[in-house]
Order: structure tokens, then sequence, then C-alpha cells
């Protein structure tokens, strides 16, 4: 009976405690489990100053900034887990001013190009309107118009319109004509600068009025600038010069040459127009 009882207790006792072998297997896990997670946390060690910078680099960049401090994650250094970072050029405020500068004088260029081409427009219009009434009214032999690079040049002949031969008194016929011009070259869409300049032919003059043709000249476009300035030309707009025989526009070996050369030019100056150096 001690015999069955004693197998009876071994057997109960075995199944007490079955096989424990598993226990080594989670043992060997749990063990694993803490060394992952003791590696992850390692890794996962942030450094701040690095993060700190990583956010004002982020702001900046949406911001549309980008910050110029070297020790910044934009600019390419270490990033967070001292990673390479990708070079990010930051904006140079002296390119962009310069960027800005050139935008500019683009503008300006573009405005200054539409202001020539209209102010060219304007020349051509009283252009054809000086030609048309010289046609009308007989003074096509007498009166010749160009355009150049100064502006709108109106020759007008001297002799039998303007002026006797060594006189700068106006003649009657050439005061409607002279009134004309004056009417056209004061009109709202023309305030351009006008300047009178007297010419003469190559011979030499000598009297008590006028020593040489400088004189002459001089005293002929006086005249003309004078009835301009009565028929309502501004004086602000206005400037007058005598060439004598210096600016012919024919042969003085010529009746007729010389009779072209003997003229008054009426000028109206581009307004983007600058004289030459030493010439006012």
């Amino acid at each position: 009976m001690s015999a069955v009882g004693g197998s009876r207790r071994g057997a109960a006792h075995a199944e007490e405690h079955p096989d424990e072998r598993w226990l080594l297997t989670y043992s060997d896990m749990i063990t694993l489990l803490m060394a992952l997670f003791i590696v992850m946390w390692a890794v996962s060690s942030v450094n701040t100053t690095k993060f700190a910078q990583l956010k004002a680099s982020l702001h900046s960049a949406f911001s549309g900034k980008v910050l110029e401090n070297p020790g910044a994650v934009l600019t390419g250094s270490t990033a967070v887990f001292e990673q390479p970072g990708t070079p990010v050029t930051p904006i140079n405020p002296s390119t962009s001013m310069t960027r800005q500068a050139f935008s500019m004088s683009q503008i300006s260029a573009s405005i200054q190009q539409s202001a020539a081409r209209a102010d060219l427009e304007n020349l051509k219009a009283l252009q054809h309107r000086v030609r048309q009434y010289a046609a009308t009214h007989g003074f096509a032999q007498d009166v010749a118009t160009t355009i150049q690079e100064r502006g709108l040049v109106v020759h007008v002949l001297t002799d039998g319109v303007l002026f006797d031969s060594g006189s700068a008194v106006l003649k009657p016929a050439g005061l409607t004509l002279l009134g004309e011009i004056g009417h056209l070259i004061d009109q709202p869409d023309i305030d351009n600068p006008v300047s009178v300049e007297g010419n003469t032919d190559a011979e030499p003059i000598h009297s008590a009025l006028y020593p040489s043709n400088w004189e002459l000249s001089t005293s002929r476009a006086n005249a003309v600038l004078e009835f301009l300035l009565g028929a309502g030309l501004k004086e602000s707009r206005a400037s007058v010069v005598g060439y004598g025989s210096q600016k012919p526009i024919a042969s003085n070996s010529t009746v007729s040459g010389r009779r072209r050369n003997r003229r008054v030019d009426i000028v109206i100056l581009r307004r983007t127009f600058q004289s030459p150096k030493g010439v006012s």
C-alpha cells in the first residue's frame, strides 16, 4: 500500500511541475527586449541644441527667409541626429539689392523708351501740320522740315520772307508764317524746349550795325524769338543762338546754296535730347 501510495504521490508531484525549459526561452526574450529598448533609448537621445536650430530653420524657410546662421540646419550643417544636411545657399542681401536695382533700371529704361516713342510721334504730327500749312499758304519753297536726333528742325529761309538783305527787322510777309508756327508749337501736347538759331551764308558783311555775320545771325534769331515769345511761347522753353556761317546746309559756292544757308532754324528739341558736352 505504501508502495502504491508512494507511486501516486510521485505522479501527482510530476503533474504539479511539468517541463519548465520554456522559461529559459522566455527569459532570453525578455533580456533581448530590454537590450533593444536600451539601444533605442540611446539612439533617440535628441541634441536639444540641434533641435532648436532645426525649428528655427524650418520657421525661416516657411516664412520665405533663410537664416545666415552658420550653425543652422538649412545651411548644410549637421542635422538633429548628427547626419549630413543638404546645403542651401542663404539669401545674400547684396545680391537681392543688385537684382532689385537691375529690375528698377529695366523699368526706368522701359518708361524712357515709351516716352521717347510718344515724343517722336508728337514731333512727326507737328512736322505734318507745318508742312501742310506751308503748302496751302504759299511757303512751300521757303520752309523745310527735318527730324533729326535732337528733334524737329523747321528751316525758314530769310530772303523775301523774314528779312531784307543785311537786315534783322522782320518783314510783314513773315509774321503770318511765324504766327502759325508759334501757334503750332504752343499746343498742350507740345511742351518741348525750343531753340531759335540764326544762320547766314559765307559772304562777309560789314556794316555799322553788323560788323560780321555773327552779329547778323544773332540779331535775326533774337528777332524771331521775341516774336514767338509774344505769340505765347514760354521763356522757360526758349533758347537762342547765332551761328553765323558755321552751320551751312548747302554749298556756299552757288547762288541757290547761299540762299538756303541764309535762314533761321526753329528747333523743337526732343525731351530726352542732351546737348553734347560744351554746348548749352
